[in-house]
Protein backbone atom coordinates (compact mmCIF):
# COMPACT_ATOMS: atom_id res chain seq x y z
CA UNK A 1 0.00 0.00 0.00
CA UNK A 2 3.07 2.25 0.81
CA UNK A 3 4.43 1.42 -2.42
CA UNK A 4 1.11 2.05 -4.08
CA UNK A 5 0.97 5.21 -2.36
CA UNK A 6 4.01 6.68 -3.39
CA UNK A 7 4.17 6.38 -7.16
CA UNK A 8 2.97 8.81 -9.22
CA UNK A 9 0.01 9.12 -10.82
CA UNK A 10 -0.80 9.46 -14.33
CA UNK A 11 -2.45 12.70 -13.21
CA UNK A 12 0.44 13.74 -11.28
CA UNK A 13 2.51 13.17 -14.07
CA UNK A 14 0.96 15.41 -16.32
CA UNK A 15 1.11 18.10 -13.67
CA UNK A 16 4.75 18.17 -13.13
CA UNK A 17 5.57 17.91 -16.75
CA UNK A 18 3.19 20.89 -17.59
CA UNK A 19 5.05 22.57 -14.28
CA UNK A 20 8.47 21.94 -15.93
CA UNK A 21 7.52 23.21 -19.81
CA UNK A 22 6.63 26.53 -18.26
CA UNK A 23 9.80 26.75 -16.34
CA UNK A 24 11.71 26.38 -19.09
CA UNK A 25 9.64 28.46 -21.08
CA UNK A 26 10.30 31.10 -18.46
CA UNK A 27 13.94 30.47 -18.69
CA UNK A 28 13.86 31.05 -22.66
CA UNK A 29 12.11 34.14 -21.94
CA UNK A 30 14.49 35.26 -19.42
CA UNK A 31 17.54 34.37 -21.83
CA UNK A 32 15.79 36.11 -24.58
CA UNK A 33 15.10 39.38 -22.49
CA UNK A 34 19.31 39.48 -21.46
CA UNK A 35 20.07 38.56 -25.08
CA UNK A 36 17.44 41.62 -26.07
CA UNK A 37 18.88 44.11 -23.53
CA UNK A 38 22.54 43.41 -23.67
CA UNK A 39 24.58 41.11 -26.05
CA UNK A 40 27.77 39.13 -24.90
CA UNK A 41 29.65 41.67 -26.31
CA UNK A 42 28.11 44.52 -24.39
CA UNK A 43 26.06 45.98 -26.59
CA UNK A 44 23.74 48.32 -25.00
CA UNK A 45 19.66 48.51 -26.29
CA UNK A 46 18.36 51.74 -27.21
CA UNK A 47 16.79 52.38 -24.05
CA UNK A 48 19.76 51.57 -22.02
CA UNK A 49 22.21 53.89 -24.28
CA UNK A 50 19.71 56.35 -24.43
CA UNK A 51 19.41 56.20 -19.96
CA UNK A 52 23.65 56.18 -20.05
CA UNK A 53 24.14 59.27 -22.42
CA UNK A 54 20.76 61.45 -20.90
CA UNK A 55 19.03 61.40 -23.59
CA UNK A 56 15.60 60.61 -24.92
CA UNK A 57 15.02 56.78 -27.12
CA UNK A 58 13.05 58.90 -29.47
CA UNK A 59 16.13 60.93 -30.32
CA UNK A 60 18.59 58.26 -30.92
CA UNK A 61 15.62 56.67 -33.42
CA UNK A 62 15.51 60.11 -34.97
CA UNK A 63 19.72 59.74 -35.24
CA UNK A 64 19.42 56.25 -36.56
CA UNK A 65 17.21 57.69 -39.62
CA UNK A 66 18.72 60.60 -40.79
CA UNK A 67 22.34 58.43 -40.30
CA UNK A 68 23.93 60.30 -37.39
CA UNK A 69 24.41 57.45 -35.44
CA UNK A 70 23.35 54.21 -36.36
CA UNK A 71 23.84 51.26 -33.87
CA UNK A 72 26.24 48.48 -35.20
CA UNK A 73 24.56 45.39 -34.63
CA UNK A 74 20.66 44.04 -34.23
CA UNK A 75 19.08 41.51 -31.90
CA UNK A 76 17.89 38.76 -34.53
CA UNK A 77 14.21 40.45 -33.69
CA UNK A 78 15.66 43.64 -34.98
CA UNK A 79 15.98 45.54 -31.83
CA UNK A 80 18.82 48.22 -32.10
CA UNK A 81 22.51 47.21 -30.27
CA UNK A 82 24.64 50.33 -29.30
CA UNK A 83 28.17 49.25 -28.80
CA UNK A 84 31.46 50.97 -26.88
CA UNK A 85 32.18 53.03 -30.61
CA UNK A 86 28.43 53.82 -30.74
CA UNK A 87 28.12 55.47 -27.84
CA UNK A 88 31.54 57.29 -28.01
CA UNK A 89 30.17 58.77 -30.79
CA UNK A 90 26.50 60.02 -29.23
CA UNK A 91 28.84 61.48 -26.85
CA UNK A 92 30.87 63.34 -30.30
CA UNK A 93 27.63 64.39 -31.10
CA UNK A 94 26.16 65.54 -27.65
CA UNK A 95 29.17 68.15 -27.43
CA UNK A 96 29.13 69.63 -31.01
CA UNK A 97 25.09 69.83 -30.26
CA UNK A 98 26.03 71.66 -27.03
CA UNK A 99 28.38 73.62 -29.27
CA UNK A 100 25.73 74.71 -31.29
CA UNK A 101 26.24 73.00 -34.41
CA UNK A 102 23.23 72.05 -36.23
CA UNK A 103 22.90 67.71 -36.94
CA UNK A 104 23.84 68.42 -40.71
CA UNK A 105 27.36 69.85 -39.76
CA UNK A 106 28.28 67.40 -37.10
CA UNK A 107 27.61 64.94 -39.44
CA UNK A 108 29.99 66.14 -41.54
CA UNK A 109 32.19 66.64 -38.71
CA UNK A 110 32.15 63.21 -37.38
CA UNK A 111 32.06 61.90 -40.90
CA UNK A 112 35.18 63.94 -42.25
CA UNK A 113 37.88 61.18 -43.29
CA UNK A 114 40.83 63.68 -42.43
CA UNK A 115 39.92 63.73 -38.54
CA UNK A 116 40.36 61.12 -36.12
CA UNK A 117 38.94 60.66 -33.14
CA UNK A 118 41.55 62.23 -30.65
CA UNK A 119 41.39 65.34 -33.33
CA UNK A 120 37.50 65.73 -32.42
CA UNK A 121 38.71 65.74 -28.95
CA UNK A 122 40.99 67.87 -29.15
CA UNK A 123 38.54 70.29 -30.90
CA UNK A 124 35.58 69.85 -28.90
CA UNK A 125 37.55 70.58 -26.00
CA UNK A 126 39.02 73.79 -27.06
CA UNK A 127 35.36 75.05 -28.06
CA UNK A 128 34.20 74.27 -24.73
CA UNK A 129 37.15 76.02 -23.30
CA UNK A 130 36.01 79.01 -25.43
CA UNK A 131 32.59 78.43 -24.09
CA UNK A 132 32.86 78.35 -20.78
CA UNK A 133 35.21 81.59 -20.63
CA UNK A 134 32.22 83.24 -22.43
CA UNK A 135 29.66 81.87 -19.60
CA UNK A 136 31.99 82.47 -16.94
CA UNK A 137 31.92 86.52 -17.97
CA UNK A 138 28.36 85.99 -18.17
CA UNK A 139 28.17 84.59 -15.05
CA UNK A 140 30.03 87.45 -13.20
CA UNK A 141 28.07 90.19 -15.53
CA UNK A 142 24.74 88.79 -13.68
CA UNK A 143 26.55 88.41 -10.33
CA UNK A 144 27.08 92.32 -10.35
CA UNK A 145 24.03 92.92 -11.51
CA UNK A 146 22.54 90.55 -8.42
CA UNK A 147 24.37 92.95 -6.31
CA UNK A 148 23.49 96.13 -7.68
CA UNK A 149 19.88 95.64 -7.74
CA UNK A 150 20.53 95.09 -3.84
CA UNK A 151 22.72 98.16 -3.81
CA UNK A 152 21.15 101.88 -4.59
CA UNK A 153 21.07 104.75 -1.99
CA UNK A 154 20.47 104.13 1.10
CA UNK A 155 18.40 107.64 2.14
CA UNK A 156 14.99 107.06 3.89
CA UNK A 157 12.41 109.12 1.60
CA UNK A 158 12.52 111.38 4.36
CA UNK A 159 16.61 111.66 4.13
CA UNK A 160 16.01 112.23 0.66
CA UNK A 161 13.87 115.07 0.82
CA UNK A 162 16.23 116.94 3.83
CA UNK A 163 19.31 116.12 2.23
CA UNK A 164 18.46 117.24 -1.59
CA UNK A 165 15.42 119.80 -0.93
CA UNK A 166 11.68 120.41 -0.97
CA UNK A 167 11.42 119.79 -4.55
CA UNK A 168 13.17 116.89 -4.43
CA UNK A 169 10.48 113.73 -5.38
CA UNK A 170 12.10 110.16 -4.00
CA UNK A 171 10.24 108.59 -6.71
CA UNK A 172 12.42 110.05 -8.88
CA UNK A 173 14.97 107.09 -8.31
CA UNK A 174 12.40 104.31 -9.17
CA UNK A 175 11.79 106.71 -12.30
CA UNK A 176 15.63 106.32 -13.06
CA UNK A 177 16.21 102.83 -12.23
CA UNK A 178 13.13 101.75 -14.93
CA UNK A 179 15.22 103.91 -17.53
CA UNK A 180 18.96 103.00 -17.14
CA UNK A 181 18.54 100.43 -14.56
CA UNK A 182 19.84 97.54 -17.22
CA UNK A 183 23.04 99.63 -18.42
CA UNK A 184 26.66 98.82 -16.86
CA UNK A 185 26.51 102.34 -15.52
CA UNK A 186 23.41 101.97 -13.22
CA UNK A 187 25.32 99.27 -11.87
CA UNK A 188 28.45 101.38 -10.69
CA UNK A 189 26.02 104.19 -9.36
CA UNK A 190 23.96 101.65 -7.26
CA UNK A 191 27.11 99.65 -6.01
CA UNK A 192 28.70 103.25 -5.13
CA UNK A 193 25.68 104.66 -3.55
CA UNK A 194 25.38 101.60 -1.00
CA UNK A 195 28.46 102.69 0.37
CA UNK A 196 26.96 106.46 0.80
CA UNK A 197 26.12 108.03 4.25
CA UNK A 198 24.04 110.87 4.89
CA UNK A 199 26.88 113.35 5.08
CA UNK A 200 28.35 111.50 1.89
CA UNK A 201 25.23 112.63 0.26
CA UNK A 202 25.13 116.21 1.60
CA UNK A 203 28.55 116.69 0.80
CA UNK A 204 27.46 115.71 -2.94
CA UNK A 205 24.54 117.96 -3.15
CA UNK A 206 26.72 120.98 -1.33
CA UNK A 207 29.46 120.39 -4.43
CA UNK A 208 26.78 120.39 -7.25
CA UNK A 209 25.22 123.61 -6.16
CA UNK A 210 28.09 125.26 -6.45
CA UNK A 211 29.19 123.92 -9.79
CA UNK A 212 25.12 124.84 -10.79
CA UNK A 213 25.54 128.17 -9.27
CA UNK A 214 29.21 128.79 -10.97
CA UNK A 215 27.37 127.84 -14.66
CA UNK A 216 24.51 130.24 -13.53
CA UNK A 217 27.22 133.26 -13.34
CA UNK A 218 28.86 131.88 -16.04
CA UNK A 219 26.03 132.27 -18.37
CA UNK A 220 25.40 135.77 -16.80
CA UNK A 221 28.86 136.66 -17.60
CA UNK A 222 28.60 136.00 -21.00
CA UNK A 223 31.62 133.24 -20.83
CA UNK A 224 30.79 131.58 -24.56
CA UNK A 225 31.20 127.53 -24.89
CA UNK A 226 34.58 126.33 -26.06
CA UNK A 227 36.72 129.32 -24.20
CA UNK A 228 39.04 127.99 -21.42
CA UNK A 229 36.93 128.99 -18.47
CA UNK A 230 33.80 127.37 -20.25
CA UNK A 231 36.00 124.26 -20.72
CA UNK A 232 37.02 124.26 -16.90
CA UNK A 233 33.43 124.04 -16.30
CA UNK A 234 32.92 120.95 -18.35
CA UNK A 235 35.52 119.17 -17.12
CA UNK A 236 34.03 119.94 -13.38
CA UNK A 237 31.18 118.48 -14.12
CA UNK A 238 32.41 115.32 -16.25
CA UNK A 239 34.81 115.03 -12.97
CA UNK A 240 31.50 114.81 -10.48
CA UNK A 241 29.79 112.42 -12.62
CA UNK A 242 32.71 110.29 -12.27
CA UNK A 243 33.62 110.56 -9.12
CA UNK A 244 30.04 109.97 -7.37
CA UNK A 245 28.33 108.18 -9.83
CA UNK A 246 29.83 106.84 -12.75
CA UNK A 247 32.72 106.86 -14.97
CA UNK A 248 31.33 109.35 -17.35
CA UNK A 249 33.30 109.54 -20.72
CA UNK A 250 33.24 112.70 -22.99
CA UNK A 251 31.16 110.90 -25.51
CA UNK A 252 28.59 110.07 -22.47
CA UNK A 253 28.81 113.36 -20.94
CA UNK A 254 27.79 115.13 -24.84
CA UNK A 255 24.47 112.32 -24.65
CA UNK A 256 23.63 114.54 -20.92
CA UNK A 257 24.14 117.40 -22.72
CA UNK A 258 21.58 116.64 -25.58
CA UNK A 259 19.03 115.42 -22.64
CA UNK A 260 19.71 118.36 -20.66
CA UNK A 261 17.84 120.43 -23.42
CA UNK A 262 15.40 117.62 -24.67
CA UNK A 263 14.17 115.95 -21.35
CA UNK A 264 11.71 118.33 -19.85
CA UNK A 265 12.70 117.21 -16.28
CA UNK A 266 16.46 118.27 -16.88
CA UNK A 267 15.28 121.60 -18.97
CA UNK A 268 13.55 123.09 -16.16
CA UNK A 269 15.45 122.28 -13.51
CA UNK A 270 18.45 123.98 -15.67
CA UNK A 271 16.02 126.62 -16.38
CA UNK A 272 15.12 127.38 -13.34
CA UNK A 273 19.01 128.34 -11.86
CA UNK A 274 18.95 130.53 -14.73
CA UNK A 275 16.92 130.84 -17.52
CA UNK A 276 18.86 129.83 -21.09
CA UNK A 277 21.47 127.53 -18.56
CA UNK A 278 20.07 124.38 -20.79
CA UNK A 279 21.15 125.49 -24.24
CA UNK A 280 24.23 127.14 -22.76
CA UNK A 281 25.36 124.11 -20.46
CA UNK A 282 24.96 121.39 -23.64
CA UNK A 283 27.16 124.01 -25.87
CA UNK A 284 29.56 124.07 -23.47
CA UNK A 285 29.78 120.25 -23.04
CA UNK A 286 29.65 119.76 -27.06
CA UNK A 287 32.83 122.26 -27.49
CA UNK A 288 34.56 120.77 -24.62
CA UNK A 289 34.13 117.31 -25.78
CA UNK A 290 35.00 118.67 -29.39
CA UNK A 291 38.57 120.14 -28.14
CA UNK A 292 39.06 115.93 -26.72
CA UNK A 293 37.93 114.85 -30.70
CA UNK A 294 34.60 113.67 -30.10
CA UNK A 295 32.08 114.39 -32.64
CA UNK A 296 29.10 115.91 -31.02
CA UNK A 297 26.76 115.31 -33.52
CA UNK A 298 27.71 111.70 -33.38
CA UNK A 299 28.38 111.04 -29.90
CA UNK A 300 27.04 107.66 -28.60
CA UNK A 301 26.69 106.33 -25.09
CA UNK A 302 30.24 104.69 -24.45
Amino acid sequence: MTGDSDAPVAGDSAAQSARDAAAQSAGDSAAHVEIGDQSPAGALTVGRAAALVGISVRTLHHWDVIGLVQPSDRTWSGYRLYSADDIARIHRVLVYRELGFPLADIARLLDDPALDARTHLRRQRSQLVDRIARLQQMVGAVDHMLEASGAGMQLTPEQQVEIFGDDWHPAWIDEAQQRWGESAQWAQYSERAAAMSPDDWRAVTTETDSLQADFAAALRNGVLPGSEAANALAERHRALFTRYYYDCTHSMQVCLGRMFVADPGFAKHYDAIEPGLPVWLRDTIFANAAAYGIDPESAIWE
